[in-house]
């Protein structure tokens, strides 16, 4: 079984974002960045079936600028054999991301997609889904438990309602959430293996899709402040302040 898991170079989810001075965008100067955590799932689940004997290829693969090198030999030091990078100088959407993956797809003809289910900068939720729908493949989002039986895969999904189990045929787009697995740290030595490992570089504009943008940024801004609490000296006050300031609003 071969795999491909896409993954995203983000902002690291401790550091605090800001905003450029104009608001086009998050300043992304002297940040750290890092893989998406949801995409650390994902790596981390394809490893382990890998380490089961249910997979025997893991593919990581990226659409993003040069720099996002950094964050694919992260996953080949993580377990991935071979990386792909899609190199493009935009921020690409989700479409287009989607797009790029489907021809991917094409070429190494995996059994199985995984990827996060959302990144942590743009909070999407949209490539697994887009992904499904031009390949025209089975999805399974939001996963929490992946057991993979003969050319189908048994998917628990988190809904708002509770726990969803579901069977999809391979080959599959399937969705990663919090609750699948706990990733684990690159060793050293592992670390130092990646960087022997292959990592090939596309061009997108050389894989025949349409790159135009369909959103466009109007403004980054940071949330407003919330006003400061205040203290009451009895419980009398706070019942006061609750009846008639609830009135109020």
């Amino acid at each position: 079984m071969k795999i491909l898991v896409p993954i995203k170079r983000v902002v690291d989810y401790n550091v605090k974002v800001r905003p450029l001075s104009d608001n086009s965008n998050v300043d992304l100067n002297n940040v750290k960045m890092a893989v998406n955590p949801f995409c650390e799932i994902a790596v981390e689940e394809a490893v382990r079936l890998k380490e089961s004997g249910t997979a025997t290829e893991i593919i990581a693969v990226t659409v993003g600028t040069s720099a996002s090198q950094e964050q694919l030999r992260t996953a080949l030091a993580l377990g991935c054999d071979r990386a792909i990078l899609i190199e493009s100088e935009e921020n690409p959407e989700p479409l287009v991301i989607a797009k790029a993956l489907a021809k991917i797809f094409e070429e190494e003809n995996p059994d199985l997609i995984i990827l996060g289910k959302q990144a942590i900068d743009g909070d999407n939720n949209q490539t697994g889904q887009m992904l499904s729908a031009i390949l025209d493949l089975p999805q399974a989002t939001f996963a929490s438990k992946l057991v993979i039986e003969g050319q189908t895969a048994n998917v628990t999904r988190e809904i708002d309602g509770g726990l969803q189990t579901i069977k999809v045929n391979l080959p599959a787009i399937v969705t990663t959430d919090l609750r699948l697995n706990e990733p684990r740290y690159a060793s050293l030595p592992n670390i130092m293996k990646a960087k022997k490992k292959e990592l090939a570089t596309k061009n997108i504009n050389d894989l025949g899709i349409d790159t135009s943008a369909r959103t466009e940024i109007i403004s980054v801004e940071l949330p407003p402040q919330r006003e400061a609490g205040i203290k009451v000296e009895s419980v009398d006050e706070l019942i006061d302040k609750l009846k008639n300031e609830a009135k109020a609003i």
